[in-house]
């Protein structure tokens, strides 16, 4: 288990802080993506994020992972500091998270149980019988048979797909889990199921999950709290409620837009009140 950095971590009353943004910014080119982003996870919590699209919810996840350099700023994971961190101390730290990419980005030269098995390999000493045994445990977890190791990426469907890269994500047993856009692509049903999945796997686990999505199914069902990315900075973070009761005007169009859940509800009601069509004749 990752231990806490030598730093007393920030506390939300007795709530633990399992990552924490201060002040980020980053820039491509001219453009400023991030114009100081402030966001704490606390630990045991899913997270949801959203934001418009091109908001920058991507940039910041690659930015915390370490694919985007940041111009300035704080990246915290369990009170170790990661931007100014050396390739030792990236390595200890990245052992203790797994990471979901939109399209499950699989290695499409592997079969299912060898990509599940990628972190293992890169970071781990152990035998083939062990890691095909770990393999076999972690596809189960998430809910696939062990005979779908032998497939490759392109024999499974978009649902399955995103379940063998949420088992590769839990490979190493991690602390935090980072998902971007876990159920786009999935029909309803499948979205639906995946969700559950995540809020099982969080609390039998005790995984701190960020999740990126603009899914508000996702938010109403799975989320503890949502942070909301609006022109460089979150704007607003906390529990559902919060995002429904708030006035500004992104959140308002987001959250009680054409296609959200209220405005679902009437419009069904709407449509009950319709008188029936009439019968056609012959």
């Amino acid at each position: 288990m990752l231990n806490p950095g030598p730093h007393r971590m920030a506390m939300n009353g007795s709530r633990e802080v399992a990552l924490s943004v201060h002040d980020l910014f980053v820039k491509f080119g001219a453009a400023n993506v991030l114009k100081g982003v402030n966001l704490d996870v606390y630990k045991g919590e899913i997270m949801g994020f959203v934001g418009a699209s091109g908001a920058g919810k991507s940039v910041l996840l690659r930015t915390v992972i370490g694919l985007i350099k940041p111009l300035s700023g704080s990246i915290k994971v369990f009170g170790h500091e990661l931007t100014n961190a050396d390739i030792e101390e990236r390595e200890v730290i990245e052992r203790h998270w797994g990471i979901l990419f939109q399209q499950g980005a699989l290695f499409s030269s592997l079969n299912v149980r060898q990509n599940v098995q990628f972190p293992m390999r890169e970071y781990l000493d152990l035998s083939q019988r062990l890691m095909d045994e770990i393999a076999a445990a972690k596809l189960r977890m998430v809910g696939l048979p062990p005979d779908v190791g032998s497939k490759m990426p392109s024999e499974l469907s978009g649902g399955m797909i995103k379940r063998v890269a949420l088992a590769r994500a839990l490979a190493l047993d991690p602390q935090i889990v980072f998902l971007d856009e876990p159920t786009s692509g999935l029909d309803p049903i499948s979205a639906g199921d995946f969700d559950s999945l995540i809020r099982t796997l969080q609390q039998t686990l005790g995984l701190t999950v960020f999740m990126v999505t603009h899914d508000l199914d996702s938010l109403h069902t799975v989320c503890d709290r949502i942070a909301v990315l609006v022109d460089g900075k979150v704007i607003e973070a906390g529990p559902m409620s919060v995002m429904m009761a708030s006035q500004h005007p992104w959140l308002k169009a987001y959250f009680h837009g054409t296609r959200s859940r209220g405005a679902g509800a009437a419009n069904q009601t709407a449509a009950n009140r319709l008188p029936a069509a009439p019968e056609r004749m012959g």
